[in-house]
Order: C-alpha cells, then structure tokens, then sequence
C-alpha cells in the first residue's frame, strides 16, 4: 500500500474508533480500542506464522487496536470456537487465515450473522460469504514454473511433480495444473513421477529418494512449495546428482532464496511473500472498517525468482 493510502487508511480509523482526533493517543483506552483479530487455522508451519507476525507488527503500530490472534492447531472445531470467542470479545473485523483449510462455511455463517467483515489471506475459502480476500493467482504461479521448465529442458527432459496435498488441494492443483499447462505443449516432457510430500521438508526427504532410487533419468523436480523443494534438494546432493536435477518451487521462502543465490541446482521459485500477503490483509480491513469500499479480490503479484534477482527478495530476518 503506498504511503498516502495508508495514511488515509488510518486517519479513517483513527475517526471511527475515537470519534476525534484532538488527542487520539491519549484517547487509546481499553473501552474504547478498535478489537480485531487474526484466525489461523495453523501456525505449524513458517508460511502461516510468518502471516501472522507480519499482521501483529502492522497492528502493533497503533495503540488504539487490539489484536487477538488465535491457533486453530489444523482443528476446523477449534477455528470454530476461536472465532466464536472472537465474536463474544466483541471484535469489529476478522481475518481469516485457512492455511490448508478448503472450506468453513460455519464459521463464515457465524461472521456474517454477526455482521462482523472478514478479509480471507492466501487461501480463498469455498462456500460462505466473506467480505474481502487477499492472495495469489496460484494457477500463474505455476504457468511461470512450467515456462521456465520448458526453457531450461529445451523442451525435452524427465521431469518429477512433489505435490503437497490431497488430490483436491485447491492451492497444490491451481500450481500443478498451471505449470502442465504449458509443459504439455511439449511432447518430449515427460512425468516420470510423482510424489505427496505434505508440504513439508523431512517427508520430501524420504518421497524424493524413493523417486531418486527408481528412477535414474531425472531432469527436473516441480515442487508445489519451496520447503518439499529443499527436502528434494538434500535427498539429490545425497545421492551426489545435484548436477544433473535442477528444483523449481513454490513461495519464495527465505532458504530457498539463499539457496538460488548461493548457485545450488535450487534454481527457481514463484514468489508467494506471507509477509506481504498479511500486511496487504491488515490493511485491507482497517479500509473495510473506516467505511472504505474494498474490492473483492486482489491478486498479489507473484514475480519469478531465478539466481539474477534472487538477492533482491532475500531477507534473511524474514520469518519465512
């Protein structure tokens, strides 16, 4: 959000919650604080904290917001029962992070009967109303993997899909589907395998040398997200053919980022910044609830990371 915008963002909530803004500051008493708060459905995983902090650090920012964040700990019940709680502290606005979470129409339901505005960040949720969502345009993300795949292999090679998970994974299926979609266009492409690695590092492990052992004439690994990319990645270096794979992820997580930089056969990710997706939903509310008419979607950009711009989305502080 550009600075003037937040500026005015702000000064509408400042006037909403303090009805003046004479001594705004000094008005920041508990009665009167503007209540939010933040739903994860989990926060196992460095993508989803990482959305989470970024939201507290924006939210921290001004005295006169209350912030309560919850872990849902992947429990669709307990998410429930986080919002309801929610509801009863008398919050003005939820965000909603789902995390893996296809659908909770019952918690919707519940915010909307409340009349309580929900801004839904990375993953849209299906069925039930919500007021905003702010995320990426998956499907994008993986038609850029599939173009630098292609370009890479020369349009020939054996390529291997590490998918995160269950078959209607909405997120893992948009990412998949985008990058075949123009993989297919090449008949000397070929699938040899294809792996569920939870989303997750140490299962990728095992997943990629089981790959790695039947499979002797591998190209290229497309991985649904960076941390399944970096379990592929020790389970190559540790059968010693690192020069012959080349990964290609998903998120732009930090370590691999570093991992491009520093010229490993990590070479390319679809940036996907939980940093910025929560700030850009914090600020998407705080519009919401000064009155603001907020779009229904936003698509944030997602740039291809390679080794000749990898340095400039590096941050080594960044949680994720």
């Amino acid at each position: 959000m550009k600075r003037n915008q937040l500026f005015f963002v702000l000064l509408c909530v400042l006037v909403l919650v303090t009805g003046t803004l004479s001594n705004p500051i000094s008005a920041a008493t508990a009665s009167n604080r503007l209540r939010i708060g933040m739903a994860n459905f989990t926060l196992g995983a460095p993508y989803f904290s990482g959305m989470s902090k970024a939201v507290q650090e924006e939210a921290a920012v001004y005295p006169n917001i209350q912030l309560f964040v919850t872990d849902a700990q992947s429990r669709a019940d307990k998410l429930m029962a986080d919002i309801e709680d929610m509801i009863s502290k008398g919050v003005k606005g939820v965000i909603i992070s789902g995390a893996v979470l296809e659908s909770h129409v019952p918690a919707l339901n519940a915010l909307k009967k409340a009349k309580i505005p929900v801004v839904l960040v990375d993953r849209e949720l299906k069925g039930g109303e919500y007021t905003s969502w702010v995320g990426p345009d998956n499907y994008q993300i993986g038609v850029n993997n599939g173009e630098y795949i292609a370009k890479r292999l020369n349009g020939k090679g054996n390529l291997v899909l590490l998918k995160g998970g269950p078959a209607d994974n909405s997120i893992g299926l948009a990412r998949t589907n985008g990058a075949l979609s123009v993989l297919k266009k090449y008949s000397d492409i070929k699938v040899v395998a294809t792996g569920w690695g939870e989303w997750n590092t140490e299962k990728a492990i095992k997943v990629m040398e089981d790959i790695l052992a039947a499979h002797k004439d591998i190209d290229a690994v497309l991985c649904e997200n960076d941390s399944m990319g970096l379990g592929a990645m020790i389970a190559i270096k540790n059968a010693k053919r690192e020069k012959d794979i080349f990964i290609v992820g998903v998120d732009g997580q930090k370590e691999a980022i570093k991992a491009i930089i520093d010229g490993t056969n990590f070479e390319c990710t679809g940036m996907n910044n939980s940093d910025i997706i929560g700030r850009a939903g914090f600020n998407r509310l705080m519009a919401i609830l000064a009155g603001c008419r907020a779009p229904k979607k936003t698509v944030v950009d997602s740039p291809r990371i390679i080794r000749s711009n990898a340095a400039r989305y590096y941050n080594p502080d960044s949680v994720f």
